[in-house]
């Protein structure tokens, strides 16, 4: 039987994890003026209807993500979620094993990787701005900058991002009282 906020935090967990594997995917994160399905994201960019969607990591792999700050975004938000999807792998194993001290092993190393994992994609959503001077974004999106989208609009996709990162900074302190025998930091008197 697990506690209710160890099952919480399992299916929170993966409810995050499937977000940010969606944001990550997602061709929406910077939607340039008037192309209908036109965008560009982390590992893809979508030029409109004729043309369709292709990864920016096309032929030329990954030096053909047009920007080095979106490189680097592109490697902290997937090694953010492939820390998220082990540490809800782990929050499940969490939540069928035994009352013990396995259990509280297993919780406290999943919310120090979920924690982690907070970290490294928030400075991927921080640094993926950076990428708005590159000389491929100003073709489309005239007048942008660094933290500038210029006459384009931030996307789905980043948003999505973004609210992930901030409800999984909740996740490691749901893994402190996920076990089920939860020692109690501060004793509580007993009355006589």
């Amino acid at each position: 039987m697990c506690s209710g906020v160890g099952c919480f935090w399992a299916l929170l967990s993966a409810g995050l994890l499937a977000a940010c594997a969606a944001a990550f995917l997602s061709p929406a994160w910077l939607l340039p003026p008037g192309r209908a399905a036109a965008g560009f994201g982390l590992l893809w960019r979508c030029s409109g209807p004729p043309r369709g969607c292709h990864g920016s990591a096309g032929p030329g792999g990954f030096g053909d993500i047009p920007s080095g700050s979106w490189q680097t975004s592109a490697v902290l938000c997937a090694g953010g979620c492939a820390l998220l999807a082990l540490s809800s792998l782990l929050a499940i194993v969490a939540v069928v094993l035994p009352g013990g001290a396995c259990e509280r092993r297993v919780c406290t190393l999943a919310g120090y990787m979920q924690t982690a994992a907070v970290f490294i994609m928030a400075s991927g959503l921080l640094v993926y701005p950076f990428g708005f001077n590159s000389a491929t974004v100003k073709r489309f999106c005239e007048n942008s900058d660094i933290y500038y989208a210029g006459d384009c609009q931030i996307g789905w996709g980043y948003m999505l991002a973004i609210v992930g990162v901030m409800l999984s900074v909740f996740l490691p302190f749901f893994a402190k009282y996920a076990p089920k025998e939860h020692i109690s930091p501060t004793p509580i008197p007993t009355i006589l």
